[in-house]
C-alpha cells in the first residue's frame, strides 16, 4: 500500500534483472525465466498506470546482451515479438509507447512494428511507457554528441549553443522528464549503463527480489522508500 500518494515519482525506471537466476534456482532453462519476467513486466506496467505514474522505462535488452547464449537471445526476441502483437492492449489504456535504443540491429519486421506502434500511440498522454531495447547509456550519449557535432558542422547551431537542454533533447528520451526513481531487483547494486544522463539525480532502490517475483507490493515498498527521502538537487 502506498503511504503518500502526493509524493509519487513522475518517472520510474526498472532494470529487469534476475530472470535467468530465477529459472536456474528452479532447475529450468534460463529462457523460461525471461518468459516469467515478461509476465512481471505486464503486471507492473499496468499497476503503474493504475496508481498514476506518468512515465515508466523498462530496461529490457542492453547493447551488451547480444553476448548471451544464442538460444537465450532468440527467446528474448521471440517474447518481444509476442509483446508487439499484444501492444494494442496498452493502446486501449491510452498509453504512449516509445522504444529507446538502436532499432537498426533488429529484424526488419520488428523494427517496422516498433515504428508503427510509436506512431499510432503518439496521440496518447495518460502514461508514457518506454522500453529500452538494444539500449546503452554510453551509446546514447555518444549518438547525441555526434548529432550535436553534425548540427554545428552544418551551421544549424554554434558550438556555444550546446547546453544541457539542447543535449537532452538529442537523447532517445528527448522531451521526457529525467527518472526520479530507478529500481533494480536481483540483489545487484549498479545501474549497468541504464539512463546514465537521465539518472543524474535519480533515487536508487535495490532489492534482492528477482524480477519475475517483483510484484505491485514490492513496487509499493520502493515508492514508499522514495517518498521518505529528501530530494534537494544540490540545495540545502
Amino acid at each position: 500500500m502506498i503511504a503518500d500518494k502526493e509524493r509519487l515519482p513522475e518517472h520510474i525506471g526498472f532494470i529487469m534483472d534476475g530472470n535467468g537466476r530465477w529459472a536456474v534456482k528452479r532447475g529450468l532453462p534460463r529462457k523460461m525465466g525471461h518468459r516469467e519476467g515478461a509476465k512481471a513486466f505486464r503486471k507492473i506496467a499496468r499497476y503503474c498506470k493504475t496508481i498514476g505514474i506518468k512515465y515508466i522505462t523498462f530496461y529490457a535488452f542492453s547493447t551488451e546482451n547480444w553476448r548471451r547464449p544464442e538460444d537465450e537471445v532468440d527467446e528474448i526476441m521471440r517474447l518481444f515479438g509476442e509483446y508487439l502483437d499484444e501492444v494494442k492492449d496498452f493502446e486501449k489504456d491510452k498509453t504512449r509507447l516509445i522504444f529507446i535504443g538502436d532499432k537498426s540491429a533488429f529484424r526488419d519486421d520488428l523494427r517496422v512494428r516498433m515504428e508503427e506502434i510509436e506512431k499510432s500511440s503518439s496521440v496518447y498522454d495518460e502514461m508514457t511507457l518506454m522500453i529500452a531495447m538494444n539500449y546503452g547509456g554510453r551509446d546514447e550519449i555518444v549518438r547525441a554528441a555526434r548529432a550535436a557535432a553534425e548540427m554545428a558542422v552544418n551551421r544549424e547551431i554554434k558550438p556555444s549553443d550546446i547546453d544541457e537542454k539542447l543535449f537532452s533533447g538529442l537523447l532517445y528520451t528527448g522531451g521526457i522528464p529525467d527518472a526520479d526513481l530507478i529500481i533494480r531487483p536481483s540483489g545487484e547494486k549498479r545501474i549497468s549503463n541504464f539512463l546514465i544522463w537521465q539518472s543524474a539525480y535519480s533515487e536508487l532502490y535495490f532489492t534482492d527480489v528477482l524480477w519475475p517475483d517483483f510484484s505491485p507490493d514490492e513496487l509499493d515498498k520502493a515508492i514508499n522508500d522514495y517518498a521518505s527521502r529528501s530530494r534537494r538537487f544540490g540545495g540545502v
